[in-house]
């Protein structure tokens, strides 16, 4: 692929109060931060409230180098996440109800993004609103044939139910979950057997491309129809974890787009994850070329 790939996520967009000050935050924002050091071409998808946090975040995502075109402005207050860090760095979440991000509007502009994009990234968080789910499934199915799907799960506190979650598994083509996560779609789908074993029905029967499977310190693994990936985590000294499963995400994502094998995406992906967890916060700028 020559042009860059253009690549978008959808969903929430908010400030991570942290112990040490308030940073931004957001899945579909972490994402497509990384995404765009990866030499994509990046957007997000999202809502602020008419409030001074929102302009200060807009003022922030454009620090990025993101692009705000995609991101509205609604009368529901800017969203704050209230983050607690336990001994080992693993951030614990308060997420705040009725948020600008709970309502993003469908409208001509995403619609017409839909059909320029290689790669689209959600998770299950921003669909606990009606307006704000409504307006994912529009983008999912409104994006061309060839676009990749990518549902980064990111279960938070009890915002998710079955209905949601199967919903979402048959929209996309990649699913990416945590081994706090498998447990709970294994319930909903009825996988048996080990892991492995789970990672493979999830493939067969939700008809993926890619289930990624991560577990933190333990490392993590990538399956396909005909590939199978497990790769170590490197031992680094975490700052905090925040931001760098969607760091993970991001590199995976890219590197199917650009073409790169399995093995070597799934490497850089865990080297960079890994980096921003020796970083505070989920979008420090990286030094180092990553493909």
């Amino acid at each position: 692929m020559n042009k860059k790939p253009v690549i978008a996520g959808i969903g929430e967009l908010l400030w991570d109060m942290l112990p040490s000050g308030k940073q931004l935050g957001g899945a579909p924002c972490n994402f497509a931060y990384h995404a765009k050091q990866a030499e994509c071409d990046c957007f997000v998808i999202s809502a602020t409230g008419k409030d001074s946090l929102g302009e200060e975040l807009l003022a922030n995502v454009a620090e990025l180098g993101l692009s705000g075109k995609y991101i509205q402005k609604n009368n529901y207050p800017t969203s704050k996440v209230s983050i607690t860090l336990n001994e080992h760095g693993h951030p614990d979440y308060t997420i705040h109800e009725q948020v600008a991000w709970d309502h993003i509007s469908w409208n001509i502009e995403i619609e017409k993004l839909a059909g320029q994009l290689d790669a689209v990234c959600f998770g299950s968080l921003a669909q606990r609103d009606m307006e704000s789910r409504n307006s994912i499934v529009s983008l999912i199915s409104s994006v061309r044939t060839e676009c990749l799907k990518v549902f980064d799960i990111n279960l938070r506190q009890h915002y998710f139910n079955e209905e949601t979650i199967i919903q979402s598994l048959r929209l996309c083509d990649v699913l990416k979950l945590n081994d706090d996560e498998l447990p709970v779609v294994a319930g909903y789908t009825g996988l048996k057997g080990g892991v492995r074993d789970q990672l493979d029905q999830l493939l067969a029967g939700m008809n993926l491309k890619y289930v990624v499977y991560t577990m933190g310190s333990q490392g993590s693994m990538i399956v396909s129809a005909d590939e199978y990936s497990i790769t170590e985590a490197p031992k680094v000294e975490v700052a905090d974890t925040v931001g760098a499963g969607d760091a993970f995400t991001a590199i995976f994502t890219a590197g199917i787009l650009k073409g790169l094998p399995l093995n070597y995406i799934h490497q850089k992906a865990t080297e960079i994850s890994a980096l921003v967890c020796t970083q505070k916060g989920a979008t420090p700028k990286l030094s180092i070329s990553i493909f």
